[in-house]
């Protein structure tokens, strides 16, 4: 697959989509080729800000025990990949006018939070507001990733209400467990 195809996914139901779902990856493919390695980026940034940077970041980031927020939150990342494979199944299938099968819904739920996974990289600078701005860009293409991928991934009867329907309830349920898996961080 072409970068470009990769690239434009969030922005377009057509390019690179179906080619996608001709090469059908199983869903432990998925999962141990791309959203196991993409899952590490956060805790292993997360856990080098926390230990580099500590007070310079936020006040108190660095009294925090990393090794085990960071275990945590990569074992609530594998969790929350087939949860929502699970979720974008049911929701997408509870529509009169939208089908998808568990394959495409779990392709789906791994290239969603690829976004998100990757502005993980700007925790390697020690700005708040940088981080925080580079994640709330990576929640938007994540939520028009998801929504795009809805519409070419689907079997529809050409509705677009209906897929931004369900990609605002995805995408709801998605941002309550990325909130979850920031508390965890900040809990602790």
């Amino acid at each position: 697959m072409k970068i470009a195809s990769v690239v434009l996914l969030p922005f377009t139901r057509r390019a690179g989509w179906k080619e996608l779902q001709r090469h059908k990856p199983s869903i432990p493919t998925l999962a141990w080729c791309l959203v196991l390695p993409m899952s590490l980026l956060p805790p292993v940034l997360l856990y080098y800000a926390g230990s580099h940077y500590g007070d310079d970041f936020v006040a108190g980031f660095g009294e925090r025990q990393w090794r085990f927020i960071t275990t945590i939150l990569f074992l609530a990342e594998l969790l929350t990949f087939f949860v929502m494979g699970w979720l974008i199944h049911a929701v997408v299938n509870a529509t009169r006018e939208l089908s998808i099968d568990y394959h495409d819904a779990y392709l789906l739920a791994a290239l969603a939070p690829l976004p998100l996974w990757s502005s993980a990289i700007v925790l390697l600078i020690p700005s708040l507001l940088l981080n925080a701005l580079a994640v709330l860009m990576a929640l938007g293409i994540s939520c028009s990733l998801v929504y795009h991928g809805l519409q070419a991934l689907c079997e529809r009867r050409d509705n677009d209400v209906t897929a931004m329907s369900v990609t605002y309830t995805i995408m709801a349920a998605g941002v309550l467990a990325w909130g979850l898996l920031m508390a965890i961080v900040w809990a602790y």
